[in-house]
């Protein structure tokens, strides 16, 4: 008995393994929102604040609002400021003072 053996095209296999040069692998985005995530927690809480600028200054207050180049600070018996980003070296938040229950 003759069987006949079917096998498939493999040009039709080849076709479909090749990708499209036009369509390459995206990039993982770049931006994560995870710092504006930080100042809407912050600003929600309104945590007390504290930065240190670039040339060693620091400022403590809580941020108001902040915009794609600034932070605008709000801070008690002192006058509002706004910080460039650029000049930020770092954020810390400061530790509130507890009341203690008696």
């Amino acid at each position: 008995m003759n069987r006949k053996l079917i096998r498939p095209k493999f040009s039709s296999y080849k076709n479909n393994n090749k990708k499209n040069p036009s369509q390459k692998k995206s990039h993982p985005r770049y931006e994560t929102h995870a710092e504006n995530y930080y100042y809407l927690k912050q600003m929600g809480k309104k945590t007390p604040i504290g930065i240190v600028l670039v040339d060693g200054e620091k400022i403590e207050g809580q941020i108001e609002w902040y915009d794609i180049n600034c932070l605008k600070i709000t801070r008690k018996g002192a006058p509002n400021l706004l910080i460039f980003k650029a000049n930020i070296k770092y954020l810390y938040k400061l530790e509130q003072d507890k009341k203690k229950k008696s």
